[in-house]
């Protein structure tokens, strides 16, 4: 058997231009228009939606996607569209 070196350990997911995608609370939107709309922007199933707009509401943010930062780019228009904010980080 041959031995390998280490790998380094990284706290990095995958390539460099991976990055997150935050939903930010706001006291406008309902908890139904957010879970909706996470379903259709981001893929997400209903109880992944409802789990991120509570912690949203909790916390004040929640990390909803990671992803390149284009696809992320193009979600945070489309949540932008549904009154929904949020930031890639």
């Amino acid at each position: 058997m041959t031995k390998r070196e280490p790998r380094p350990q990284s706290n990095n997911r995958g390539e460099d231009n991976e990055r997150t995608l935050m939903l930010i609370n706001d006291d406008i939107n309902s908890f139904d228009h957010v879970i909706k709309s996470l379903v259709e922007v981001c893929g997400h199933d209903e109880i992944q939606a409802e789990q991120c707009a509570v912690l949203t509401h909790i916390k004040g943010g929640c990390v909803i996607k990671i992803a390149d930062v284009n696809t992320l780019q193009g979600m945070s228009v489309r949540l932008r569209e549904l009154s929904l904010d949020s930031v890639v980080i």
